[in-house]
C-alpha cells in the first residue's frame, strides 16, 4: 500500500494557491465578534467564485469547494477581520473522488498575501500542519497519519483547530490529533480550504457550521 505522505508532500511542494476573498485587514477588527456561520444565507460574506481551476459557491446550505487542477488549493474567508488566540471548528462533508483530497482550516492569514497557517486532513488519515509564506515554498511544520481521522473522514467529519499562543493543535470529532509550535504569525484572518493532489483532481467538499471562539472559552 502506497504511503500517503509522499504524494501529499509533492502536492504541497508545487501547489498553486487561489484566494477568492482578500483585503488588508484593520487592526480594529481584533475587537469584532467571533464569526459563526451555518451557510444558510448565501449573502453571509464568504468569498466565492468559479474558474477553470476551482469553484467556491454556496450550495445546499453549505459552502462547497471543487478543485479541478492537480497541485491546487483554493480557500475562502468570511471577512477580512483579524483574530488572535482562537479555536476554530467546521464540519466537512467529503464527496471527493480523490482519496487524498485535503481539506481543513486556515488561520492567521496576513491580509491580501498568501501567508498563513493551514491545517488539513484526508480521507486516508493523513494530516498536515503547513506554513505558507507569499512567494516562498511552503514549510511543513508537522505531518503524520491517524487512525482516528481515517475512521471518521470517509463521509463527514468535524475538524477543530487551536490557533494562538505560538502553537497549533488539530482536533477531529473532538479528539486531539497532534500539535506543533510556531510563532511566525500571531494574528490574522480565518478561513477554510480544499486541495487536490498530484494524480487526481476529484476534490469536492462542502463545509458547514463554521464557528470561532476565543481560546480557553
Amino acid at each position: 500500500m502506497r504511503s500517503i505522505s509522499l504524494p501529499i508532500i509533492s502536492f504541497f511542494g508545487v501547489l498553486a494557491l487561489a484566494m477568492l476573498a482578500c483585503a488588508v485587514p484593520s487592526v480594529d477588527s481584533l475587537l469584532n465578534p467571533m464569526p459563526k456561520d451555518d451557510f444558510s444565507n448565501s449573502k453571509s460574506g464568504w468569498g466565492t467564485g468559479t474558474d477553470e481551476s476551482s469553484s467556491v459557491e454556496y450550495a445546499n446550505e453549505g459552502l462547497k469547494m471543487i478543485v479541478n487542477q492537480p497541485f491546487y488549493v483554493t480557500w475562502s474567508t468570511p471577512s477580512t477581520d483579524v483574530y488572535e488566540n482562537v479555536h476554530i471548528e467546521v464540519s466537512v462533508k467529503n464527496e471527493s473522488a480523490d482519496p487524498q483530497a485535503l481539506f481543513g482550516i486556515i488561520c492567521d492569514e496576513q491580509g491580501s498575501t498568501a501567508s498563513f497557517y493551514y491545517v488539513g486532513v484526508t480521507r486516508e488519515g493523513y494530516y498536515g500542519f503547513v506554513k505558507s509564506a507569499d512567494g516562498q515554498a511552503d514549510v511543513y511544520l508537522k505531518e503524520g497519519n491517524s487512525d482516528v481521522i481515517s475512521a471518521a473522514a470517509p463521509d463527514s467529519i468535524r475538524i477543530g483547530l487551536d490557533c494562538g499562543g505560538g502553537s497549533l493543535t488539530l482536533y477531529v470529532n473532538g479528539q486531539q490529533i497532534d500539535s506543533v509550535k510556531d510563532a511566525n504569525y500571531t494574528s490574522g484572518v480565518v478561513g477554510i480550504f480544499a486541495g487536490s493532489d498530484d494524480e487526481n483532481t476529484g476534490t469536492t467538499v462542502t463545509f458547514d457550521d463554521f464557528v470561532v471562539t476565543k481560546l480557553g472559552q
